[in-house]
């Protein structure tokens, strides 16, 4: 066994009996404790918004070697009053999370049973209602047919056939006055004439809507039936860092403009109106307004907005948003 440092041999002396300077290497670092050894990764979110005058915390790291995370969410006033805390545990396949409040949780877990069958499942407890769905492919098409039913079941199970340009789903569907139909609704997407059509038909409304992009301009129509809703949207690529788009609805006479401008990618602006509140708007982002906080500089993000009703212009507002990231 070798000698503790304190008992090892005295350093050598010169010819004239005098210890030579020896170089002592620095202390070794006092060891941490056990409990925050290999601690992992912790990361705090904290945003607040000036208009519901709320403070809102997150606190997310990785547990179980990385292969699940565990999430805390708090919600408090800025007056004081804080709302009851979320916990989540959320994994690949499976996840649980937990509402303090009303002292309930719901589940969700997914598994591939065999071949391309896949199996999906959730479970709320407070309310003791939960879905099970099976999904599977057929043979080696692209087209997938999924059955779903409610536990406990309520009448037949949900039958949805999904294939490349859309879906269609069968279910029963229980009236008011008691007696229950099968309901069809489905999704259906074409290209036509160097742009996309879409036809949704969900309980006996259709609405059809074709879009055309290219790299400038946008042109989006819509039409709804049996109402004959009629809109249409309008987007203008100005110039590689302002575009203004606009939208209008026929049957309400209802509008609205918006124009949008950047400096670079973390500091964008933008102004609108919109008519059926007779409500100018403009707001100022720094950091990317519709990305993760981690992407923004400095990982923050802040938003100020000022209101101007056309009616009460002495009525104007500020509201301001800020959302800051911390990684410990």
């Amino acid at each position: 066994m070798a000698a503790p440092a304190l008992l090892s041999a005295p350093p050598p002396m010169d010819e004239d009996g005098i210890t030579p300077h020896v170089r002592s290497s620095p202390p070794p670092p006092p060891p941490g404790r056990g409990l925050l050894r290999g601690r992992p990764p912790i990361r705090v979110t904290s945003e607040f918004d000036s208009e519901r005058q709320l403070f809102s915390h997150r606190l997310s790291c990785r547990v179980l070697d990385g292969l699940a995370k565990l999430r805390l969410r708090v919600h408090h006033g800025a007056a004081g009053g804080a709302l009851p805390p979320e916990v989540a545990l959320m994994a690949r396949n499976f996840s649980v999370v937990v509402d303090t409040a009303s002292r309930g949780a719901v589940l969700r877990g997914s598994t591939d049973l065999s071949g391309s069958l896949r199996l999906r499942a959730a479970h709320n407890t407070k309310e003791g209602l939960g879905e099970v769905a099976v999904t599977t492919n057929l043979g080696d098409s692209p087209c997938k047919i999924e059955l779903s039913s409610l536990v406990p079941p309520d009448g037949l199970p949900r039958a949805t056939f999904v294939f490349p340009n859309g879906e269609v789903s069968f279910k029963e569907k229980k009236l008011d006055e008691g007696d229950r139909i099968l309901s069809v609704n489905g999704l259906v997407k074409s290209h036509v004439l160097n742009g996309v059509c879409t036809a949704l038909y969900n309980d006996n409304v259709m609405n059809i809507k074709y879009r055309y992009k290219d790299d400038e301009l946008s042109f989006i129509p819509s039409l709804t039936l049996p109402s004959n809703a009629l809109s249409f949207a309008f987007k203008r690529q100005l110039t590689p860092s302002d575009k203004f788009s606009y939208r209008y609805n026929f049957d309400t006479n209802y509008w609205s403009a918006v124009y949008k401008g950047k400096a670079s990618k973390h500091v964008k602006w933008k102004a609108g109106y919109e008519s059926d509140e007779r409500l100018g708007w403009a707001s100022l982002w720094i950091g990317d307004a519709g990305g993760k906080t981690k992407e923004a500089p400095l990982k923050s993000k802040i938003q100020l907005m000022l209101k101007v009703p056309q009616d009460n212009i002495h009525n104007s507002t500020v509201m301001f948003r800020v959302k800051k990231r911390w990684d410990f």
